[in-house]
């Protein structure tokens, strides 16, 4: 009979998270390997990140829809991680679908006439008497209601969409966009609008340089002397869109998709669902459009009311200053938690020899019985904006770590090759860092026994482990990715062949950290409760005990070491 799971966890075991393609470029590989004797049974669940569906930007996260992508994965491949007895955390994206949704081109195909036309957001419908149109067409929110809004990019969140009408229309964009206008868009100018090639290329970057800035390209058009309803037909043939296109949550319709995904999730083996951008689904005008209460919970329960009926676990996923407690906010209202804080303080912790930190969020979670999954990296960045404290309220806001140790953080680690990803106000100033790009080996100076003290301390806090593919492998920061696609993200999403793995494999760090993962993963004492002991500044102890079996961490940050023994 299986020991019960102890309160922190979402469920018993251990999480590996990659790709479908990270790991020998397929999952019939990576089912493989997990049958193999040093990864056999250590592995309960697999967190496949969404490439595994249709999507065409973003590593997997601007979804065209949750059908397979068989180029990576199969129903064969879920029946045999079935009978291996792995479960699958899978992602919907909430806030948004790709331009190449179905739902979104047939919007684009047909207009004002397509039963999707509430399924996305208009941002000159949203905005209309609250602001005034600018020369580019687009309704600019008053100023009030401006300053107020939570942005991720430079400038306003809009895409400029070419309608059958031969209009454009802003749409809300919170995420990532991509727009090019075709070389071939000159040539056919030429024969169809009898320019000249001067004339034609003039044209071409006007409106390509218009609609990358979020603007009409009407105006520039009429500029040049030519009427835009003989040029727009020409622009929808050679205009190539990527981007992130925001749902309408005040649609009935939205809701109807979200069921159905679920379902389609539920059957391909799902039992954790991440909410990936769940804060930014709840819009109103005169808010700050991130994390708007009390809807945003109402919201968060309806999703939860579905899930439950599938007999699926939700986990909210959302950054914000610990200063805030939203965190605590969330965990209040009944759901599981990402723990974002623990990469960036166990950084800390090695590097600075401070264990102060770590201890405080440790009791936290303990007392106020936080039920979440931890991690150290992960698909995107190492979170640090989260670690600080809530600038609206610096005294009973503060953060687990001041403001200037998390500067010296990101010192470090860009030292070390890392990247930085900024927040950005709507007006385009930057107003927070919000993460450093990096694999967590290298953030670490590329340390094998930083790594390994890592990896325990992971393993011993309480919670769900999440374990990234790249760090059990002692993954390097992948520059080249980083710079060739335009991401800074990719820096720690190398796909790791066949031979890399075997030459891998067998090296003491991945074998130390298999060791480690297997006795998280297998042992009843992390069934039990943890026991921190007050010891020496420089000495961190952990006991997880359950009746008579125990296992324990001992941690010397001053000589950069540890012990685990056990029952």
């Amino acid at each position: 009979m299986d020991s019960p799971i102890n309160k922190n966890q979402i469920q018993k075991g251990i999480i590996l998270n990659a790709y479908p393609d990270s790991i020998g470029g397929s999952i019939s590989y990576l089912t493989k390997l997990l049958v193999e004797k040093k990864f056999n049974g250590i592995f309960q669940s697999l967190y496949l990140l969404p490439t595994l569906f249709h999507s065409d930007l973003d590593r997997g996260f601007s979804i065209i829809d949750y059908d397979l992508n068989e180029s990576f994965i199969t129903q064969e491949d879920l029946n045999k991680l079935k009978s291996l007895g792995i479960g699958l955390k899978l992602d919907i994206v909430l806030n948004h679908l790709s331009v190449g949704a179905p739902e979104f081109k047939n919007l684009m195909n047909h207009g004002e006439n397509s039963p999707y036309i509430d399924f996305f957001i208009d941002w000159n419908r949203f905005w209309d008497n609250h602001g005034a149109l600018n020369a580019q067409g687009v309704l600019i929110p008053k100023p009030e209601f401006k300053e107020k809004l939570f942005t991720r990019k430079p400038g306003l969140p809009i895409l400029q969409v070419p309608f059958p009408d031969n209009s454009f229309r802003p749409y809300w964009n919170t995420f990532y966009q991509k727009i090019t206008l075709e070389e071939t868009f000159i040539e056919d100018c030429c024969l169809e609008l009898k320019l000249n090639t001067k004339q034609s290329k003039a044209l071409h970057q006007a409106v390509e340089n218009e609609l990358i800035q979020g603007h009409n390209p009407g105006r520039a058009i009429e500029a040049l002397g030519l009427d835009t309803q003989e040029v727009a037909p020409i622009i929808r043939r050679h205009l190539n869109l990527l981007g992130q296109m925001d749902l309408n949550a005040e649609s009935d319709s939205v809701w109807k998709y979200y069921e159905t995904t679920l379902k389609k999730l539920s059957d391909y083996g799902g039992k954790i669902i991440r909410l990936d951008a769940f804060a930014y689904l709840h819009k109103s005008v005169g808010e700050r459009n991130f994390f708007n209460v009390p809807e945003t919970w109402e919201y968060l329960n309806r999703l939860q009311k579905m899930a439950q009926d599938l007999s699926l676990e939700v986990l909210p996923e959302i950054h914000a200053q610990y200063g805030k407690r939203l965190h605590s906010q969330v965990s209040a209202e009944g759901f599981p938690i990402y723990d974002f804080f623990l990469p960036g303080l166990i950084i800390h912790t090695i590097e600075n020899g401070d264990k102060t930190p770590l201890i405080k969020w440790a009791n936290e979670i303990q007392e106020k019985g936080y039920k979440l999954i931890n991690m150290l990296g992960c698909h995107d960045g190492i979170p640090l904006l989260d670690l600080d404290g809530d600038p609206d309220h610096p005294i009973s806001g503060q953060g687990l770590l001041s403001t200037s140790q998390i500067e010296g953080l990101i010192e470090k680690i860009v030292a070390r090759g890392g990247r930085i990803k900024n927040l950005f106000g709507p007006d385009g100033e930057k107003i927070a860092y919000y993460q450093v790009n990096a694999t967590y080996f290298s953030a670490l100076g590329e340390d094998a026994d930083k790594m390994l003290m890592a990896r325990a301390l992971q393993l011993f806090m309480p919670g769900t482990p999440q374990i990234w593919y790249l760090d059990l492998f002692g993954g390097t920061n992948d520059y080249g990715a980083a710079d060739t696609e335009g991401n800074h993200k990719e820096i720690n999403r190398t796909n790791l062949t066949h031979h890399q793995i075997q030459d891998k494999i067998n090296s003491s760090l991945v074998l130390n950290q298999l060791d480690l993962i297997k006795l998280r993963a297998h042992h009843p004492a992390f069934n039990g409760a943890l026991f921190i002991t007050d010891t020496d500044d420089e000495i961190i102890e952990f006991r997880w005990a359950m009746a008579q079996d125990w296992a324990q961490l001992s941690l010397d940050l001053q000589q950069k070491r540890f012990t685990v023994t056990h029952s």
